[in-house]
């Protein structure tokens, strides 16, 4: 039941709300009012509203229920330590949600790596050039700020397409002269909020060889793009000339992974083992050859196109995958945003109602997408007009 909807709470006896309360984990005296009440609402309502949220709106709602949240904290007994991860996490994600939101359209690429790859390693001048290309292709670099790849993925590009997104240890915390000082440095305290960034401001990804960190950002990507938490985005894998470390990390997968069925037999087309940095560049970009972002409006996955397809491509890829359409649902075409969403009005959408599930599948079929050539007939308008703005999934999100 929505917030605003709840009825008043009925007066109890001391002993009864207490012990309500307690078992709840809401106040312990009746003194106390509930975070949640009507009256409280109102009032956060009102604070929203004085820093400029529009009164009604979702974004307003998700505001105050964020503030709620935190209310809550105090009659749940929560210890200082639990409110200070609390608060320090909020902070930290704001605070670099606000530092990219002011570089939102360049294309963004996240490059994971050793931070103890020497200068003049293979795989260390491997990154140098694939940061490189994908600056020249119009794209920024995010990395860890470190040495290693991480200062090979910022030397490509040089400190204007750089993002680095640092964590704070007792050894290995000194940013690169690359990144230094700039805007674009982003200093954390935490790992799990460090990540969160690395993966929902990139569309693509690209792993370099490297110890237990690498190997946990891999698995990471590879994680959400397989349970679809995370947006649909290349995840290249790149080493220097001579290299084998990808190829070794693909058959144990393979023999110990696919073989025995704790991965699905398409979870491999998550990935792509670059035969190059030239490769995996050519791999990302022509990712948004035609596709480019996709979420979800309920139970429907919404494509957006960079160009429209033909109809009778729309039929044979229905046809291809209609694994992932749930039974009875067809797949279409229309010119325009579907009911739901709003973002980048002027793009063509594929939309179908999808399973949920064999998310492997959904890459392959953005595969197929981007193999095939425009439409030159006119694409139908969306039946229902948008009516109202929702939150993005597409780049950029989790």
């Amino acid at each position: 039941m929505p917030i605003d909807e709840r009825g008043a709470i009925e007066p109890k006896a001391d002993e009864v709300v207490d012990a309500a309360s307690e078992a709840a984990g809401g106040p312990v005296s009746p003194k106390a009012r509930r975070a949640d009440d009507p009256d409280i609402a109102q009032a956060l309502d009102k604070m929203v509203e004085q820093v400029g949220g529009v009164p009604g709106s979702f974004n307003a709602k998700l505001v105050r229920e964020l503030m709620q949240t935190a209310l809550k904290l105090i009659p749940d007994g929560r210890d200082t330590g639990e409110i200070k991860l609390l608060t320090n996490s909020v902070k930290e994600m704001r605070y670099a949600y606000r530092v990219f939101g002011k570089y939102k359209d360049p294309h963004k690429v996240t490059i994971f790596g050793s931070a103890r790859t020497p200068e003049g390693h293979p795989d260390y001048i491997a990154c140098v050039e694939f940061s490189k290309l994908m600056a020249e292709a119009g794209w920024m670099s995010i990395t860890g700020a470190g040495m290693g790849i991480m200062h090979a993925g910022h030397i490509g590009p040089g400190r204007k397409s750089s993002f680095g997104v640092a964590i704070r240890l007792p050894f290995e915390t000194t940013a690169n002269q690359i990144i230094a000082g700039d805007e674009k440095l982003i200093q954390f305290r935490y790992f799990f909020t460090r990540k969160l960034m690395f993966m929902s401001q990139a569309e693509a990804v690209a792993l370099f060889p490297g110890g237990f960190g690498t190997l946990d950002e891999a698995y990471e990507a590879l994680t959400l793009v397989q349970t679809g938490k995370s947006t649909p985005m290349p995840i290249v894998m790149v080493e220097g000339a001579g290299g084998s470390y990808w190829k070794s990390w693909e058959t144990w997968v393979k023999d110990n992974l696919l073989a025995k069925g704790w991965i699905s037999p398409e979870d491999p087309g998550i990935y792509y083992i670059a035969k190059d940095p030239a490769d995996a560049v050519r791999h990302i970009v022509h990712f948004y050859r035609n596709y480019h972002s996709s979420r979800y409006v309920k139970d429907d996955f919404v494509v957006r196109l960079n160009r429209p397809i033909k109809q009778e491509d729309v039929l044979r890829l229905e046809e291809e995958f209609k694994i992932l359409i749930k039974t009875g649902g067809t797949m279409s075409q229309s010119a325009g945003p579907v009911e739901g969403e709003e973002d980048h009005p002027g793009l063509p959408r594929l939309v179908f109602r999808h399973t949920k599930h064999k998310f492997g599948l959904v890459r392959r079929l953005i595969d197929r997408i981007n193999e095939l050539e425009p439409a030159t007939e006119p694409v139908p308008q969306p039946k229902v007009q948008m009516v109202h703005k929702a939150p993005t999934v597409g780049p950029g999100t989790i």
